[in-house]
């Protein structure tokens, strides 16, 4: 947030591609009476409020992926072969990673994938000088046509260690496969291919009738990309510069022409706003849980079913020309006409805004940056199926408004920001309308006694509904809120540093499927409360 930065400091990456993930929470520890008057060598492991991944009854059977102790950028490779005694009939397949790490490490990006298709995307915590333990869950379902057979494997959290930077991440990953049995049913729409995107050239096959694409769009590297969202015109005097300012778009193309557009979302890793304390128990939003982006392309599929190869194709727009920090790893996911040898259509419909990108600098004792982007788009196509014509709608609207402070120095730095995401995808009579916004609100100071202060709060929200023929079918509203308040000294030895910081998450998922809603909070690295509300 200043030129002293201690930002997340993620090595330069190149990732392929994963899958949704949801971040289980670790096994509770009791929580102090009274926190410590400030942070000590040692505070509670890492913990989330998001939901953990929710598991079947029925018989199930354990495999390990990968086991391995990373300490710098040599990946884990190995095989796997699904567990005979689980058979094929999968109600539900879940990622389970456990870590341990102590000493003094920076945050990490990791992949694991399997069969060349990633798998699962995840980043670090930071750890204790006295070590710390973590895991994250994942519902892994969707990719049972990659599981259902024997695959290489590869895994790599990439790290550096050293005299200063001691941490070794010790990780092992398993996969837990349970059988449907009984009255339960085999997971069903799981794809029926999934094709990881390693080169721009795709061929479907020619009964495909679904086509989503799943993009892990990250901005890391250690640079500037890493926290994009505080960029600025080259006119403006601060040390992160991006041509066009904050505003970032990822985007997919077949055959160069516009296919989706989507919002990323502002992760922010556990070193970020120059102030580690917020995220040594509690992470940010999606820290641990990096979920793609998902666009569907089902309008682009009779294009795609005539046998030939195609260019898709990702890009983020924004990102100055020529500079490195985002990876954008895909996987296509595609679903086949079991009735079909092919399967033809066409694309009918393209429209698409001018996108809007204005940043307006205004210099004084407060310099100031105010930003607005947007941009819409609607594709349309239709199938010809075995089980008749099938038409599907896509439009998708984009919007994000901010503003940046900062004087002399970058002392303060202060961000308001807020990204929407609005998408409608309609499939005959049925319609799924889902309306994201991503919001993040601080700043950092330092004082006159080199005390760095950050107050931060960070929301992840979506409503999702679908809709037939004008009946609501379903319904969900999530809120996952983060607030933190954190200080430090600063250029003094670890010890030395007098840390305090108090952070709360509050996870709340209501709708047609049920209830959650789960609060954590901390002091100087302890839990103090963490309750369930439904």
């Amino acid at each position: 947030m200043r030129q002293q930065k201690i930002m997340s400091m993620i090595g330069g990456l190149v990732l392929a591609a994963g899958a949704l993930l949801t971040a289980h929470p670790v096994a509770a520890q009791a929580p102090y009476d009274t926190p410590p008057p400030e942070f000590t060598s040692d505070w509670h492991d890492p913990v989330t409020a998001a939901p953990p991944v929710a598991r079947p009854g029925t018989r199930s059977c354990e495999v390990t992926l990968a086991e391995a102790r990373f300490r710098d950028f040599t990946p884990y490779k190995g095989s796997y072969a699904p567990p005979k005694e689980c058979g094929t009939r999968w109600n539900k397949v879940v990622l389970r990673l456990e870590g341990a790490v102590k000493g003094r490490q920076y945050d990490r990006l990791g992949y694991l994938t399997v069969g060349g298709v990633e798998i699962f995307r995840t980043s670090t915590p930071q750890p204790s000088p006295d070590g710390i333990s973590w895991s994250v869950e994942k519902d892994v379902t969707r990719y049972r046509d990659t599981l259902s057979r024997p695959q290489s494997v590869e895994m790599l959290i990439g790290n550096v260690v050293n005299e200063t930077y001691t941490g070794v991440f010790d990780v092992r990953v398993t996969l837990t496969f349970y059988t449907a049995q009984g009255q339960v049913r085999p997971a069903a729409n799981t794809p029926d291919r999934v094709i990881p995107l390693v080169s721009p050239s795709l061929t479907t096959p020619r009964n495909t009738e679904r086509v989503l694409a799943e993009v892990y769009a990250t901005g890391s590297g250690g640079g500037c990309e890493e926290y994009w969202y505080l960029t600025v015109p080259d006119a403006a005097p601060y040390s992160c510069k991006a041509t066009d300012g904050p505003y970032r778009e990822v985007r997919i193309s077949v055959d160069g022409q516009l296919a989706g557009i989507a919002a990323p979302f502002p992760t922010v890793w556990t070193g970020g706003w120059s102030n580690p304390f917020l995220w040594y128990v509690t992470p940010g939003p999606r820290a641990f849980d990096i979920q793609p982006i998902v666009y569907d392309l089902t309008p682009f599929a009779g294009l795609l079913n005539d046998g030939r190869a195609h260019r898709v194709e990702v890009s983020v727009a924004g990102v100055p020309a020529g500079q490195a920090g985002w990876s954008t790893p895909t996987n296509l996911l595609l679903w086949q006409d079991e009735g079909s040898s092919v399967v033809t259509g066409s694309l009918d419909r393209h429209e698409a805004t001018a996108p809007r990108n204005s940043s307006v600098y205004m210099a004084g004792s407060e310099h100031r940056l105010d930003t607005e982007g947007a941009h819409a788009l609607t594709v349309a196509g239709h199938l010809n199926t075995s089980h008749g014509r099938v038409d599907t709608t896509v439009t998708r609207t984009l919007g994000h408004t901010s503003v940046h402070r900062w004087s002399e120095g970058e002392n303060p730095d202060a961000l308001t920001a807020r990204w929407t995401d609005d998408e409608t995808v309609t499939v005959g009579r049925t319609s799924t309308r889902t309306h994201r916004t991503y919001a993040m609100d601080g700043e950092t100071t330092v004082g006159p006694d080199n005390r760095l202060r950050t107050v931060l709060a960070l929301g992840d929200r979506a409503d999702t509904v679908v809709v037939r023929s004008g009946t609501r079918l379903s319904w969900s509203h999530l809120d996952n809120s983060y607030t933190g308040d954190a200080t430090y000294t600063t250029g003094v030895p670890r010890d030395q540093r007098h840390a305090v910081g108090t952070t709360a998450e509050r996870y709340r998922l209501h709708g047609s499927g049920g209830c959650y809603d789960r609060t954590l909070r901390t002091a100087q690295g302890t839990v103090t409360e963490d309750r369930l509300r439904c």
